[in-house]
């Protein structure tokens, strides 16, 4: 509903665009014509140009991505969901009563119009089809019929009349007329489409009038029969009718000298202020990050903390989780655009991290739909440096994390969710681990397997290596390979098992694979259990 709302916004901004334009400098110019095709070009373009947009991609360079145990895991609470979405529903509910209302008085009025020309005698003269009626209602045309009541006007005043006519019909401007009114329906509410509808009626009057001119010999006389015309109350709305409360107009532009043809640089202003609509309003920019190949990460992170943010995290777990990030980081959290469903799930939220020159944002707004999970991932060097970021999730993947030593008992299993963020960026997981200085130097070993793009991250020794996309081999040293507890041969390779085909993956190393394997695990084990 949100993005109907900014269309209509848009819309009724470059309509008023294109009105400003033909007020100030074109309505009082003899380019009758060109007025026309003006006007009816800024309809269409107010109705298409908001739907169109630039997609402007910025590269950045992808940062490690490292997945610990997730900790101080909060929630959200939000303002009152309730009260705006019953306000958009008002809104919502309010257009569409003014859009039947509209809608009813145009079937009105064309039932109206069948009920004049129904059951007329009709007399057919080239294109025209000419109706005589009895009624007392302004002479009209609508498409070919010309439609008038010859005993309230002399002959002279009907040829008058029907040149007039003539000219809308040949010229269809019925069609301007249909259009302009459509408009007028859908943007009911936005005053500037009536003063639109009403400048396009009034210029098809100028064409017709300047072209009839032409064709009589006795220009005073047809101005004597506009007067006349005005005696008229009673007109048909969808058609062009000979009578408008816009006599005096006719009349001084029937006699204005021709416009210099120099003029006609006024119907090109609006193309600046267009572009400038593009550039501003029409651009979406989406940020990606640069693939990685084989890319190794040396033992140089100290420690990785990640701030889980969930669907159902509370105001009083995001104070807290900003509070923290403060006191034990100095990284700034805030949150903003909060919005909750009827389920009390975050469907809205802004995040905005900053430590020192880095900043990180997180837009995630989806109507009723809930937001996905993500975090916000501070890295501290061995060196003390800091780098702090946001990260987005939506798969779950299974991370299984194995110590090697009587040191690193404490590991556990991480169950983690990581895939592609909200801003398109398409990046690995990392695992990392902290260790003492006195810790033995097998350290832990994880793999993980990425089921979304076949992606396998190995940890060994002291370095991670990463591979990104699809059937990159990763070999560390021909590890000895146990699928379902079978030894596989030392030219199997563990990339020709599909990841959806796996249940977990256990990685041994040092003392603890030869422990259990002997001298040829001396490279490392790599345990596989596919799913049964």
């Amino acid at each position: 509903m949100e993005a109907l709302f900014i269309y209509i916004i848009k819309s009724s901004g470059l309509m008023l665009l294109f009105y400003c334009a033909y007020f100030f400098l074109l309505r009082k110019e003899t380019f009758f014509n060109s007025n026309r095709w003006f006007l009816l070009s800024g309809l269409i373009v107010s109705a298409i140009l908001p739907l169109l947009t630039y997609t402007k991609v910025i590269w950045i360079n992808a940062a490690p991505e490292f997945n610990t145990d997730f900790q101080n895991i909060v929630s959200n609470a939000s303002p009152d969901e309730s009260s705006e979405f019953n306000w958009n529903y008002f809104l919502l509910g309010l257009y569409a009563l003014g859009l039947l209302i509209f809608l009813i008085k145009l079937g009105i009025d064309f039932y109206s119009l069948n009920s004049i020309i129904k059951g007329k005698k009709i007399k057919q003269q080239a294109d025209f089809k000419f109706i005589d009626i009895n009624e007392n209602i302004a002479p009209f045309s609508y498409f070919e019929y010309i439609v008038y009541n010859s005993s309230l006007y002399t002959a002279s005043e009907l040829e008058s009349i029907i040149e007039h006519e003539k000219v809308h019909s040949d010229q269809n401007h019925t069609f301007d007329v249909l259009i302009s009114r459509i408009f007028s329906i859908i943007f009911w509410f936005n005053p500037i489409v009536w003063f639109y509808k009403k400048a396009i009626t009034q210029n098809l009057e100028f064409i017709a009038d300047s072209e009839a001119a032409k064709k009589l010999l006795d220009k005073k006389a047809y101005q004597y029969t506009l007067l006349k015309i005005t005696t008229h109350e009673n007109c048909v709305a969808i058609t062009n009718h000979f009578y408008q409360s816009l006599i005096k107009k006719r009349i001084v532009m029937l006699n204005k000298n021709q416009s210099n043809k120099r003029n006609s640089w006024k119907y090109y202003v609006v193309i600046p202020a267009l572009a400038a609509f593009v550039l501003l309003f029409q651009i979406e920019v989406i940020a990606k990050e640069r693939p990685q190949t084989l890319k190794t990460v040396s033992n140089e992170i100290e420690s990785v903390d990640i701030y889980k943010i969930q669907k159902n995290t509370t105001d009083l777990e995001l104070k807290r989780i900003k509070e923290q990030l403060k006191s034990i980081h100095n990284v700034d959290f805030e949150t903003s655009r909060v919005k909750r469903n009827s389920a009390n799930q975050l469907t809205s939220l802004r995040v905005d991290v900053s430590y020192e020159n880095q900043k990180s944002q997180s837009i995630q707004t989806g109507g009723k739909v809930a937001i996905k999970d993500f975090g916000v991932v501070v890295v501290t060097g061995k060196n003390g440096a800091k780098r702090a970021g946001i990260k987005t999730y939506d798969e779950k993947i299974t991370v299984n994390k194995v110590t090697m030593d009587d040191k690193a008992k404490n590991a556990t299993e991480i169950k983690n969710t990581i895939t592609n963020t909200e801003t398109h960026v398409n990046t690995n997981s990392i695992t990392s681990t902290k260790t003492d200085s006195d810790t033995n130097s097998d350290i832990s070993t994880t793999v993980i397997i990425n089921k979304d793009n076949n992606t396998k991250v190995i940890t060994t020794g002291t370095a991670v290596t990463v591979s990104n996309g699809t059937k990159t081999n990763v070999k560390i040293s021909s590890p000895l390979i146990i699928v379902n507890g079978e030894e596989m041969p030392s030219s199997f390779d563990y990339n020709s098992i599909k990841p959806t085909d796996i249940e977990s993956v256990n990685v041994l190393n040092g003392a603890n694979a030869t422990g259990q394997y002997g001298d040829k695990a001396s490279n490392g084990v790599i345990e596989i259990v596919t799913k049964k």
